[in-house]
């Protein structure tokens, strides 16, 4: 058993490269944001391949590009990415696979195939990322892009294939300890900022203060009705747990009875002179129920627990809006006062 342990602990080592940052291109951020939102009018969901190097424990995403999209089984994805890297290779572009990114509409994208994807990611290349950009929240003048990996516990854990309570607490797997959010900065060329500076000065007054947008209550609504649909599925789920520890209960008090019944049975045999009967004939009867899986009850707590995330956040950012425009408000009033 100790042997064992300890050979867990040297793979979740291997696995576990940290990374400090990530650093992502200007222009990779647009072609991500231009991408989700152009599949997002479809209610399609967007994905796409991330280029770029690491740097120390940075990992600096400099390209990109989307994955295709076609009805046809023949289109071979793999070759697809391998082609495009190749010929981005031949135009001297970052050709290195670092990751993929993909949209997601009011904050949810904690699925079992994200979880599944960014594993296979992860296993393959190390320093992999997932990046998740929230169409519906930058909409509202909120960027939305974070980056996320897995834990070296949710490796092992996806691994090992069990999914069981007991595995799950021996292994100290929970919802906040599926994904870890890696912290992401944008970073432009000198002249990029030169030219947006410029374009800022040219920007008409008026045009400069669509940030201020109030209307956040589609947003938090679409965040409150996603966040019940989550908390009714992990409902159900507890139903489902809660029926199986009840037929176990069941099954485990018909066994002690049935043993209680054969230990009688047997002192009377042993009182005849005859051979008692092994236990194991009575066990035989009550075979183990099988474990239901708890790792999409964990997945579902985890989308919940980013729902709060956001509409917290989503909050907190929406009174800061209208405190700045009552302020606003107050001196345009004081302004008019005075004239």
């Amino acid at each position: 058993m100790a042997t064992n342990r300890g050979n867990r602990a040297r793979q979740t080592e291997e696995v576990d490269n940290t990374i400090n940052y990530v650093q992502c291109d200007g222009l990779a951020a647009m072609k991500i944001v231009k991408h989700c939102h152009e599949e997002s009018s479809n209610m399609d969901l967007a994905q796409g391949a991330l280029l770029g190097l690491v740097v120390d424990k940075c990992l600096e995403i400099t390209n990109c590009f989307p994955f295709p999209k076609s009805d046809d089984d023949s289109m071979d994805e793999e070759m697809y990415q391998l082609t495009m890297m190749r010929r981005l290779r031949r135009v001297n572009v970052d050709h290195f696979h670092v990751g993929w990114y993909q949209s997601s509409n009011v904050g949810n994208f904690l699925s079992m195939a994200l979880l599944e994807s960014q594993y296979h990611y992860q296993t393959s290349i190390e320093e992999s990322v997932v990046v998740i950009y929230d169409t519906q929240k930058s909409g509202r003048g909120f960027l939305c892009l974070k980056a996320y990996r897995l834990t070296p516990q949710a490796i092992q854990m996806y691994k090992d294939g069990d999914f069981t309570p007991e595995a799950l607490r021996n292994m100290k797997v929970g919802y906040e300890s599926l994904f870890v959010e890696i912290p992401i900065v944008i970073k432009n060329s000198p002249l990029t900022n030169i030219m947006m500076s410029e374009l800022c000065e040219m920007m008409p007054e008026e045009q400069g203060h669509n940030f201020l947008d109030l209307g956040t209550a589609s947003v938090l609504e679409n965040h409150m009705r996603c966040l019940i649909e989550r908390v009714d599925e992990l409902y159900q789920e507890s139903i489902r747990y809660n029926k199986y520890q009840q037929v176990v209960f069941k099954q485990e008090t018909e066994k002690h009875r049935a043993l209680t019944k054969q230990a009688a049975e047997n002192a009377l045999r042993v009182a005849k002179g005859e051979s008692p009967i092994p236990e194991e004939e009575v066990l035989k009867q009550f075979r183990p129920l099988p474990v239901p899986p708890r790792l999409n009850a964990t997945i579902t707590s985890g989308q919940i627990n980013t729902y709060s995330q956001h509409i917290s956040q989503f909050c907190s950012q929406s009174l800061a809006k209208l405190f700045i425009t009552q302020s606003l408000q107050n001196a345009k009033e004081s302004k008019e006062v005075a004239k």
